[in-house]
């Protein structure tokens, strides 16, 4: 019975938030190519990323915590990666981000040209050196406009419990831009899985104390890699999986 609920819940939410980004994403394009500077740049993405927000909690009874505070002005951020909500979230948590994201979501119609013309990062996840110059080339120019770059730094989605490696871009732009690079750990997975239905629960993000720049290599990935796993085996997940 309740997952039959929370089947017809998101289906409500497709609807609801879908609907509401045929206005936003649009919009959002349209600001970006009349303001290419200023507050009103930003607008788009922080309406259609509050709508999301907004879409999950009363329609999917997905309520997030978070435990710190996310400091403001230029960071490195850092972020587990289970699910497509802490994407899309990465525009309401954090002001004016530069967000690496990988190469095919460009090609997405309206929001994929909306989204470049907002400064995100599009990488190709070969890893080619050609790719890492370019990923940034990009993030030092967000930077220099006192701008937070957020990164994925296990590379892509993984599931609950799993916790690959760091990804080599992730070294290089902590080494060049030379920022405090903020982790932060969160448990999405368990009501946002990869499958269509979402379920009601919390979601909880555990933001770490910031990590100054300088560090050796294998000092700093260890320690964002712990710091990002930090929920892994939290007894506070979800019961749904």
């Amino acid at each position: 019975m309740r997952a039959a609920i929370a089947f017809l819940r998101t289906i409500l939410f497709q609807i609801a938030f879908l609907g509401g980004s045929l206005v936003l994403v649009p919009l959002a394009l349209v600001l970006g190519l009349v303001a290419p500077g200023g507050a009103l740049l930003f607008l788009g993405p922080k309406l259609w990323a509050g709508w999301f927000r907004l879409c999950s909690r009363l329609i999917t009874g997905i309520s997030i915590e978070i435990d710190g505070q996310i400091p403001a002005g230029p960071h490195l951020f850092a972020l587990k990666h289970e699910s497509a909500l802490e994407a899309i979230l990465t525009l309401w948590w954090f002001e004016r981000p530069a967000v690496v994201m990988k190469q095919e979501l460009r090609s997405i119609p309206i929001w994929g040209l909306a989204s470049a013309r907002h400064g995100s990062i599009f990488v190709d996840r070969s890893g080619s050196a050609g790719m890492l110059r370019e990923m940034m080339r990009q993030a030092k120019a967000a930077v220099d406009k006192g701008r937070p770059v957020v990164i994925f730094p296990e590379g892509t989605r993984v599931a609950v419990g799993d916790q690959p490696g760091l990804a080599a871009g992730f070294a290089g732009l902590y080494k060049m831009l030379k920022l405090p690079v903020v982790p932060i750990a969160l448990d999405s997975g368990s009501v946002w899985p990869k499958s269509f239905i979402k379920y009601p629960g919390t979601v909880h993000l555990k933001v770490a104390e910031p990590i100054p720049p300088g560090l050796p290599r294998e000092a700093v990935e260890a320690r964002v890699h712990a710091a990002i796993n930090a929920l892994q085996s939290d007894a506070r997940r979800s019961g749904w999986q």
